[in-house]
């Protein structure tokens, strides 16, 4: 046994339970230096996520505290700031746990690289998933394709019990120095709109088991029905938690199961969910080109619009859909926007305005404070039709019908748009977004940007000419 120091490098795994890196690293006796590096990649992210991850940032700090350990925060490219975090106080290691977007790969294998041809211990572990990416094959050693045989697959395969959070750790005698959060204004561009969504945020690891137990006591029950109705408290909103890592998903799969054996009505469909989750990595892991390119090539062919003021309309909320406008008006309100309306707003950027999927991708991942790159390319591909286990592209969601089914009451637009009824939430949006929009409350609603019966020819007519 080793009395050198364990570096734990944190990304996207601010919390103490359900941590396997952690629990590992308590288990030897080693003093540990957590710390939380502001790299490149991690500085590269939209506004919303970027302000949002400060946010879970401090509050995971305060728990390791409890603990009996700091957080050392550090800025610059991430192997810089371990190689000086080594040289100062003699650490033998650096562990962390695995990410799976692109970004976060080449950096993570460049840096284990580094450190062992230096002499150093680099070790990664899973806790970001249920099931690692490369764990899960076909019959054949390939990767799934298609949802529902990767579900049939992982529901034959265990998960493994969350380990419990430690109650004390070793930390430094003498601890290095540290930046200050507030230094690195995380949330500088959001500008006035942080002290709207903030009203909206559940933020740390105690307030994410509160957030899953109430779900879990009451609207479980009815999630099958009630998830894709906006309008109604329907869903668990742990998307936000586990985001941040805030809570582990194998904690909330097992709290899952049990409810599931209890009877639970929708639990089982909420576990399929959190599977969804698993099968956005697994995609992102063997294709990662999936945040980028068109899934399918044949839809490289596609005569896509680049970003125009149609799109420019979209992003403020102001295409004169209010079943859109509503569900645009959510994300900058809450910080998230329920998952029926993604699907909506999303369809009518990609199919009614033909506007290339990637003009959405990337403003959602702007301003979303559940920002995830795997769900996002998944979620946005699968709309667009390019993308793997795919909705079709002449499967065109009409706004105006999709209202009448999943809002019947109006309940979901009058609370986000203001000209149907200025409640404190609708008016709020006119606080949120930027000045230069030059947004007004007491202004016309606008009229539609396109007939929808107009749009969805076009849309057709496209598909003809791109021949995917």
């Amino acid at each position: 046994m080793s009395d050198e120091p364990l570096i734990l490098w944190f990304r996207r795994d601010l919390r103490l339970a359900d941590q396997p890196m952690l629990a590992a690293a308590v288990a030897t006796g080693r003093p540990l230096l957590p710390v939380f590096i502001l790299d490149p990649e991690t500085d590269a992210i939209g506004a919303a996520p970027k302000w949002r991850l400060g946010l879970a940032v401090a509050a995971f700090a305060e728990a390791l505290a409890g603990i009996g350990l700091r957080l050392v925060l550090r800025r610059g490219p991430a192997l810089a700031a371990l190689r000086e975090l080594v040289a100062e106080t003699g650490a033998g290691g650096v562990w962390w746990s695995r990410a799976y977007d692109p970004a976060s790969v080449a950096r993570d294998s460049g840096i284990k690289a580094a450190l062992q041809a230096e002499g150093r211990a680099a070790r990664s572990f899973p806790g970001h998933l249920m099931h690692e990416p490369c764990d899960v094959a076909t019959g054949q050693g390939g990767f799934y394709r298609v949802f529902t045989p990767y579900w049939n697959a992982v529901l034959q395969r265990a998960v493994p019990a969350p380990e419990p959070a430690p109650k004390v750790a070793q930390g430094l005698k003498v601890w290095p120095t540290s930046d200050s959060l507030d230094d690195w204004h995380l949330g500088a561009g959001m500008n006035r709109g942080a002290a709207v969504v903030a009203r909206y945020q559940v933020v740390g690891e105690a307030a994410a088991r509160a957030r899953l137990h109430r779900f879990l006591s009451g609207p479980v029950q009815g999630y099958a029905e009630r998830r894709d109705f906006p309008g109604v408290p329907g869903c668990s909103g742990l998307s936000e938690n586990l985001t941040y890592g805030e809570i582990g998903v194998r904690e909330v799969w097992h709290a899952g199961l049990r409810a599931r054996d209890e009877g639970k009505a929708g639990a089982e469909a909420f576990l399929r969910q959190l599977a969804w989750r698993d099968f956005s990595y697994h995609l992102i892991h063997h294709t990662p080109e999936i945040v980028s390119r068109n899934w399918k090539p044949g839809w490289d062919r596609f005569p896509w619009r680049g970003d125009n003021g149609d799109a420019e309309s979209w992003r403020r909320g102001m295409t004169g859909e209010p079943f859109v406008d509503a569900a645009m008006r959510e994300m900058y309100v809450t910080g998230r926007m329920h998952n029926r309306a993604r699907m909506i707003a999303a369809s009518y950027l990609t199919k009614h305005l033909l506007t290339d999927w990637r003009v959405g991708l990337d403003w959602f991942a702007e301003c979303l404070t559940d920002w995830d790159p795997a769900a996002n390319a998944m979620g946005w591909q699968w709309v667009a039709g390019s993308g793997p286990d795919a909705a079709p592209f002449f499967r065109i969601f009409n706004p105006a019908g999709q209202a009448v089914r999943f809002d019947a009451d109006t309940a979901y637009r009058r609370r986000f748009l203001a000209e149907l009824a200025p409640g404190p939430e609708a008016m709020s949006f006119f606080d949120a977004v930027p000045r230069s929009w030059r947004l007004y409350a007491d202004a016309a609603y606008p009229l539609p940007l396109v007939d929808l019966a107009e749009g969805r020819a076009r849309a057709l007519a496209a598909l003809a000419e791109g021949k995917t």
